[in-house]
């Protein structure tokens, strides 16, 4: 596909080199930016990347590598970035070159916790980027299926439909399929939320509950996140698209869900810290339970979140997951 405008993706963990796939179906150049030297001098000797979907061969023709944020950050004309949110602020710390005609496109599922913004709102906020140069890609697409070539569904979410629709054009090949959508804040809470969601489905399962609790648990999950999302952003949507309801679902019950798995851990006896310590990639849902939890709190009036205050409770607070789940039953219907 012959375009003007230059892409780049800023990470170098599965989702990030999914993403720089799609890219180089449809780009002939695709920006990348990592901050191991590394993963950089292996990728451009062995075409691929040595800690995520090493099965993913690229042409190194059509990448433009480095390690040098700014250098990525002033030649590219949409940023994509999916560093994990804890890590964001730092590496943005590293930015010198000037932003703001940029437009912005997030993938990272999570709220940043210096500022305790969506990632959309932080660029706006601190870097003064118009939120029509903002979007958010969405969806159930896990990173190992696109490595795979399975046939994967994303949303791209912009208030400039222009853009979104770019972006999405972009991302699109045989075995992934694109839709757009105006809820960028909508989407940008429920790819956090989820999150939290996939943890409590690991717990569970941990715990010993079977499909049955799991099938009403995601049940109650996704009028919880309703509740959540209307009261932090109130327009008209359809909770039960594929950017909310499908994506919560892919990552509750998916074998690939680095969250599902956490919580797993947390569910059979792991301490917070060992679990994280025996993962070697980032359960973005153990940040974004702090958020969640923080952002109804500031709320005058708050919205029931039986399932994330269980799963804060257990998280933050040392709290039982047995007792935290048998207690969690009693409100689930």
């Amino acid at each position: 596909m012959n375009d003007s405008k230059k892409y780049a993706v800023f990470g170098a963990g599965s989702w990030a080199t999914a993403i720089v796939k799609m890219l180089c179906e449809n780009l002939d150049e695709v920006g990348w930016y990592m901050r191991s030297v590394y993963t950089k001098e292996h990728l451009l000797k062995e075409q691929h990347n040595p800690s995520y979907l090493s099965s993913v061969e690229f042409h190194i023709e059509q990448l433009r590598l480095s390690n040098n944020i700014n250098e990525i950050a002033d030649w590219a004309d949409y940023l994509i970035f999916v560093i994990p949110s804890a890590f964001m602020q730092s590496e943005l710390n590293k930015l010198t070159v000037d932003i703001s005609e940029k437009v912005i496109v997030s993938a990272v599922k999570g709220i940043i916790p210096e500022s305790g913004l969506l990632v959309g709102e932080h660029f706006h906020d601190i870097y003064n980027i118009p939120f029509e140069n903002i979007a958010v890609i969405a969806g159930p697409c896990h990173a190992e299926e696109v490595a795979l070539e399975r046939l994967s569904y994303l949303t791209i979410s912009c208030a400039d439909a222009k853009k979104a629709q770019a972006i999405a054009d972009h991302l699109s090949s045989s075995y992934i399929k694109t839709k757009i959508s105006d809820d960028i804040i909508g989407v940008e809470y429920a790819v956090m939320l989820k999150n939290i969601y996939a943890i409590a489905a690991g717990i569970a399962h941990g715990l010993g509950y079977g499909d049955n609790f799991q099938s009403v648990l995601m049940s109650n999950a996704i009028r919880e996140m309703k509740r959540f999302i209307k009261k932090m952003h109130k327009m008209k949507r359809n909770i039960n698209n594929s950017a909310y309801l499908g994506d919560l679902l892919v990552t509750g019950y998916s074998i690939f869900s680095r969250n599902r798995m956490f919580g797993n851990m947390i569910g059979k006896g792991y301490t917070v810290k060992s679990a994280q310590l025996e993962m070697n990639m980032i359960a973005e849902g153990y940040y974004a339970t702090k958020s969640a939890k923080l952002l109804n709190q500031r709320n005058v009036k708050k919205t029931q979140l039986p399932i994330i205050n269980a799963v804060y409770a257990i998280l933050y607070e040392n709290k039982s997951p047995k007792k935290v789940f048998k207690k969690l039953t009693e409100k689930l219907d």
